[in-house]
């Protein structure tokens, strides 16, 4: 029996036209699993030249996180639910997080849709025993100068990932994060594009290598099967060694 497998069983992840998500999508679907996505573009076609961007056997719907009533008229395309990955994120350089606005845009995106997401779905998850998996970052654990609504969103979902899990485990639903690392998506290019910044980042990593968005899609194919069926509250970090 391979316990890998996810054939039968439904998954949405948010955040999944791209990078970190797009890569938990297709780890998913290559493993049987129906998988719904969710991006900011109106349209899968509309990701055709997005490097990182993979739409292939997904089905994909437009949906803006940050946008509270979008969320609650969202009609979903499913009637079951097993898998919940919340993989949205935003992040903005240039000090810009300073600014009060960008702040609570930040954290509307990567810490209040992500309880909204949840309590929304919840229902379905209850009704089949489902799993939610939150991607954090190990910026929850540690300073991000420059981007102070980023490392107080994620060090938010840190917590309510513990919260959640302790709170719905005796409706049988478990809910986990990931903590990656740096992981070679759109979101680090203002790093990866720049020889300088990337030799002294891969000097922090104790493997020496940049994180693959398969690398954090491996944990999530983890925390999703019956491996991990003792396993709730919990942040996996997945960093390479960065973070120590």
């Amino acid at each position: 029996m391979d316990l890998l497998q996810m054939a039968g069983k439904t998954a949405l992840v948010v955040g999944g036209s791209s990078g970190i998500g797009n890569g938990i999508a297709q780890m998913y679907r290559k493993h049987g699993a129906s998988v719904h996505v969710c991006g900011t573009r109106p349209g899968a076609q509309d990701y055709a030249d997005e490097p990182g961007s993979d739409l292939t056997g997904l089905a994909y719907t437009q949906l803006d996180v940050s946008d509270a009533d979008a969320i609650e008229a969202w009609q979903a395309p499913f009637e079951r639910l097993d898998v919940l990955v919340l993989a949205q994120g935003a992040v903005v350089y240039r000090r810009k997080e300073f600014e009060m606005p960008t702040f609570r845009h930040v954290l509307d995106v990567n810490l209040t849709s992500v309880m909204h997401l949840s309590t929304r779905f919840f229902p379905l998850l209850k009704e089949h025993k489902g799993t939610v998996i939150v991607i954090s970052s190990i910026g929850a654990f540690k300073s991000v100068i420059g981007n102070p609504a980023y490392a107080a969103s994620k060090a938010g979902v840190f917590g309510l990932t513990r919260t959640l899990g302790d709170a719905w485990g005796r409706d049988g639903v478990r809910v986990n994060g990931i903590a990656p690392g740096m992981i070679a998506t759109k979101m680090t290019r203002v790093t990866t594009e720049h020889p300088d910044r990337l030799k002294e980042a891969l000097e922090t990593i104790s493997l020496g290598r940049l994180g693959l968005p398969e690398d954090i899609a491996h944990m999530a194919l983890f925390l999703a099967s019956p491996m991990a069926s003792y396993v709730t509250g919990q942040t996996m970090v997945v960093d390479g060694g960065r973070i120590l």
